[in-house]
């Protein structure tokens, strides 16, 4: 399906004042027919009488193909089932009045920004997680403006098989509207069930944090990718795979974005005692290098400047000692020995 834009109707004004003309020569031709019956005019009054008449009672129909449209809005038009053509740019146009505009997501309304704004009737919201509730009625207008489709957060298991909970915006915008009407039967629900299915596919793929031996990439080498590492580059793979699926219903994709991540509740706390773990193992780690770079430089020191002499078995206890203080946990109490050094 190819979209058609339709830029020689936008003649709306000149069919209005056509049209308004013809429905005051409607009134003249009813009130000079009906004088003319009263002083028995013949034949030529009742003709002009009827035919005013009928214009009187149909005259609206030409009033139907009168559309407005305005900036970044969109009409689809279809005439006894065949697709006519879009009206795209903003103005005042007539098309033929029995031109219908088509819609198949008018009613649905995904909690999102930039949805169509309807009049004073009501119909039901869908939101995003299934909900329905009361929303006004949208017109047959079809937006293309740029608007921003947030998920529902999804738990999914990561490619470690740890359940994570994960929740995304989607920037979106209608580019075809034809294959936005035609090719699917309703394009905003389309687009968010495309955005869930793409979403798993790609957290699959990494772990939560940074993993031994996980290839991200599919090159087959090991990487260090990761769901809270590589925002940047989740996201991307995420908007390029949710492109790849909504490109035949006239949609593009400009950016997604992680707008939650962390660990499903049942596992969270035992993660976050493995983080701690590993914080305070690094912690340890670095306070243990640098106890002995000190401890090698005390005796270092002690030995240039010959301030004492110490056997083995008396470095021992000396590195033991230092070493204590130094790693501890707590502030040393000393002990002070006021007698000899041995």
């Amino acid at each position: 399906m190819e979209e058609k834009i339709l830029k020689k109707s936008q003649n709306g004004f000149m069919a209005l004042a056509i049209t308004l003309a013809l429905y005051l020569l409607a009134v003249a031709a009813v009130v000079f027919g009906a004088i003319g019956l009263d002083g028995d005019g013949g034949s030529g009054s009742v003709a002009i009488f009827v035919v005013g008449l009928v214009w009187l009672c149909l005259g609206f129909i030409p009033f139907l193909g009168l559309k407005i449209i305005k900036p970044q809005e969109a009409l689809v038009l279809t005439l006894f089932g065949k697709y006519v053509g879009t009206l795209k740019d903003e103005g005042f146009y007539f098309v033929h009045p029995f031109c219908v505009a088509v819609n198949p997501a008018a009613k649905t309304k995904l909690g999102q920004s930039g949805d169509v704004e309807g009049n004073a009737k009501t119909t039901m919201l869908v939101t995003a997680s299934g909900v329905q509730t009361a929303a006004p009625a949208a017109e047959k207008k079809i937006s293309l403006k740029v608007m921003t489709l947030s998920n529902a957060r999804q738990k999914i298991n990561d490619c470690l098989g740890n359940p994570v909970e994960i929740g995304i915006a989607v920037t979106w915008r209608v580019v075809d509207t034809a294959k936005a009407v035609f090719n699917v039967d309703n394009y905003k629900e389309y687009l968010s069930l495309q955005c869930d299915s793409a979403l798993r596919d790609i957290v699959r793929i990494y772990p939560y944090d940074v993993a031994p031996n996980v290839d991200t990439t599919g090159d087959g080498q090991a990487d260090e990718g990761s769901l809270r590492g590589s925002s940047e580059v989740v996201a991307d793979r995420i908007r390029d795979e949710i492109q790849s699926k909504v490109q035949d219903a006239g949609l593009e994709i400009l950016e997604a974005r992680i707008t939650y991540l962390a660990y499903a509740p049942e596992i969270a706390a035992v993660m976050l005692q493995r983080q701690q773990a590993f914080a305070i193992i690094d912690a340890r780690k670095m306070i243990v290098d640098g106890a002995v770079g000190m401890v090698e430089m005390a005796l270092e020191r002690l030995s240039e400047n010959q301030l004492v002499e110490l056997d083995e078995e008396r470095k021992a206890a000396m590195v033991s000692n230092l070493l204590v203080v130094l790693c501890g946990n707590h502030d040393a109490q000393p002990i002070v020995n006021t007698g000899s050094l041995y």
